[in-house]
C-alpha cells in the first residue's frame, strides 16, 4: 500500500504541469465563450453557425483533415505491413526513411511543395511536356494543395503506428488461413485487419487532429483558402478579435472529442474483443 502511495507521488509534478499549462487554459478559454460585456451569451456560436463564410471554412477543415486521413491509411497500410516484416536492419533504414519528413521543418517543406505544385512546377512542366494538359493546372493554393502538404507531413505517423502493431501479431495465423483455403487478401482482411484495428484508430486520431489543427502547411500551400486553424491566428493575431478565436478554438476541440468517440466505437464494432 505504501509502495502504491509513493507511485501517485511520482505523477503529482505531471500532473500539476498539465493542471496548469493545459487544462486550466482549456477551461479559461472555452468558459469565456459563453460570457460577454459581463453576461452569459451564445451569441458567438450562433453567429459561427448562421454565417454562411464560416461554415464554408469549416467545411473545408474537415473535408481536408478527413481526406488526409484517409489517403493515409490506404497508403500508410501496406507500407506498414511490408516493413513489419522486414528484418531488424532494413526495418530500421525504411522506418528511419518514413519519419525523415517529421525532421524537416514544416516551412521548408511546403515552400518545397510550392515548386513542386505552382504554375511552372515540375508536375505542370512534365504534365504540359508530355502532352497530358494544353495549360497548367491550378494546383497550387487549393485544398488539394494542402492536402498533398499535410500527407506528406502525417503519413510517417499513421505508418509508425501501424508498424508497431503488426509486429506483434503472429504471421502462423495468415498462414493456417491460407492452408485451409482462404486467398491471401480475405486472410489478411479477415484475420490481420481486425488485429491492427487499435494502431489504425491511434494513428488515424493523430493525422485527423494534427490535419484539423494543422497551421503552417495550409496557411503556405492553401492561400487564400481557409481553413479553421489559419481562420483562427487571423482573428486573434491579425483582427484582434479574441473571443471570435474563443469560440474557433472552442469549436476545435469539440470536433476533436467527437471524432475521437466516434473511432473508438468503431474500433469496438470493429474488433469487439479487443
Amino acid at each position: 500500500m505504501t509502495k502504491s502511495r509513493h507511485i501517485y507521488w511520482l505523477l503529482l509534478p505531471g500532473l500539476l504541469f498539465l493542471t496548469v499549462f493545459m487544462l486550466v487554459p482549456i477551461i479559461l478559454t472555452i468558459g469565456s465563450t459563453f460570457v460577454q460585456e459581463g453576461r452569459p451569451t451564445l451569441d458567438g456560436y450562433l453567429h459561427f453557425f448562421k454565417d454562411a463564410y464560416f461554415n464554408k471554412i469549416l467545411l473545408t477543415t474537415l473535408k481536408v483533415s478527413l481526406l488526409t486521413t484517409l489517403i493515409c491509411i490506404v497508403l500508410g497500410y501496406p507500407v506498414a505491413f511490408y516493413i513489419s516484416r522486414l528484418g531488424k536492419r532494413p526495418k530500421a533504414i525504411l522506418l528511419a526513411l518514413s519519419i525523415f519528413p517529421l525532421l524537416t521543418s514544416p516551412v521548408v517543406r511546403s515552400f518545397s511543395w510550392m515548386i513542386i505544385l505552382g504554375r511552372n512546377g515540375l508536375v505542370n512542366q512534365f504534365l504540359t511536356g508530355i502532352g497530358i494538359v494544353d495549360k497548367p493546372l491550378e494546383i497550387l493554393y487549393t485544398p488539394s494543395a494542402m492536402i498533398i502538404g499535410m500527407v506528406h507531413l502525417f503519413l510517417p505517423l499513421i505508418i509508425i503506428t501501424l508498424v508497431g502493431v503488426m509486429e506483434n501479431v503472429d504471421y502462423e495465423l495468415i498462414r493456417a488461413a491460407e492452408s485451409l483455403g482462404a486467398s491471401r487478401f480475405t486472410a489478411l482482411r479477415k484475420i490481420l485487419f481486425p488485429l491492427t484495428i487499435p494502431g489504425l484508430i491511434i494513428g488515424s486520431v493523430l493525422v485527423f487532429v494534427g490535419s484539423l489543427t494543422a497551421y503552417t502547411t495550409p496557411a503556405l500551400l492553401g492561400g487564400k483558402e481557409r481553413v479553421i486553424s489559419t481562420f483562427l491566428y487571423q482573428n486573434a493575431m491579425t483582427l484582434n478579435d479574441w473571443y471570435l478565436a474563443s469560440v474557433i478554438a472552442t469549436i476545435m476541440i469539440v470536433i476533436t472529442l467527437i471524432i475521437v468517440a466516434l473511432m473508438n466505437k468503431a474500433a469496438v464494432k470493429l474488433n469487439p474483443k479487443g
